[in-house]
């Protein structure tokens, strides 16, 4: 595995594929296939605004589906985060930090069990994890069986692609300036992140969380996991920033009730406004378009100067 990093570092023109989203600010450096011992190789395409320098610290913005985020034209359902745009206009009105975004690509057919939540998924009585087996398959998110394998892949970003991006860009690698962000399961695991490794991500926001796991509500027991969990793992207020959303439309009208359970756990571990906040969009749904719409209210929570 060192061989191969270290190629990507001695040959890095030869290793960016040809067809880079195209962005209307900054570039974007493709690592083809980030070769890791935890989970099966990806694409990290990692974007650095413009008049990007090794004598300035950045503050680094983790992101799931890092191939949803940037070009509209190279996605499966043509729209984008517009995160080079959203980015851009933050960082040169002076509202937030100066960072950089690091996107990983998910893993297809995996995605589902990548970013869905182990440790709360484990606790579940057999039963149960029956009932969440047989509502994936039914939805096709798996075949065979189902595992999450997200202790895993935390594991692949906190040791090996944060060390990667920590020694071959100028950033601020401390917790404070080290966020983690997602939509839908890319939420679930950008939460599971914060509260699994709290000393290494101080920032999570979670769009659309998809707190059901499945894509029912009628005796589903996952949301009450997720519930238990939060109660015994979320990190100290004082040092961490977490923001969660939601609208009302498509797959997110199944939000509301599940989210209002979540934020009454937020103030009652101790969360305020400065360190919670759950933006609810009224009329949004499920969607690129609408994330790219309020991503600045996250980034400039997570950021701010």
């Amino acid at each position: 595995m060192k061989l191969l990093i270290a190629l990507v570092l001695i040959l890095p023109n030869l290793l960016v594929g040809q067809n880079l989203p195209q962005t209307s600010s900054g570039k974007i450096n493709r690592i083809i296939e980030f070769p890791s011992k935890y989970v099966n190789k990806r694409n990290v395409d990692v974007w650095l605004p413009d008049n990007y320098s090794s004598e300035k610290k950045y503050a680094v913005l983790y992101m799931h589906d890092g191939q949803m985020l940037f070009d509209s034209t190279t996605t499966w359902n043509k729209q984008e985060w517009k995160v080079d745009e959203v980015a851009t206009e933050l960082m040169n009105s002076y509202k937030t930090k100066d960072f950089i975004v690091v996107g990983i690509w998910n893993d297809g057919q995996n995605r589902h069990a990548d970013y869905f939540p182990q440790k709360p998924y484990e606790n579940l009585k057999k039963k149960e994890k029956k009932y969440v087996f047989a509502e994936l398959k039914k939805s096709g998110r798996t075949v065979k069986s189902f595992r999450p394998q997200s202790d895993a892949y935390l594991k692949f970003i906190v040791q090996e692609l944060k060390p990667f991006i920590d020694q071959n860009y100028s950033t601020n690698p401390s917790p404070e300036s080290t966020c983690i962000a997602g939509s839908s399961m890319g939420g679930l695991i950008s939460m599971y992140a914060i509260c699994e490794y709290p000393m290494v991500f101080g920032n999570a926001a979670c769009l659309s969380t998809h707190w059901p796991g499945t894509f029912a509500l009628e005796n589903n027991p996952i949301p009450g996991a997720f519930n238990a969990y939060l109660k015994k793992n979320l990190p100290e207020p004082s040092l961490h920033k977490i923001y969660f959303d939601y609208g009302n439309k498509t797959l997110d009208a199944l939000y509301p009730p599940l989210q209002k359970e979540v934020d009454s756990i937020m103030a009652h571990k101790g969360y305020s406004t400065n360190n919670w906040l759950t933006y609810f969009a009224d009329g949004a749904d499920h969607s690129e378009k609408a994330w790219a719409a309020r991503l600045l209210i996250p980034l400039q929570f997570m950021l701010r100067k």
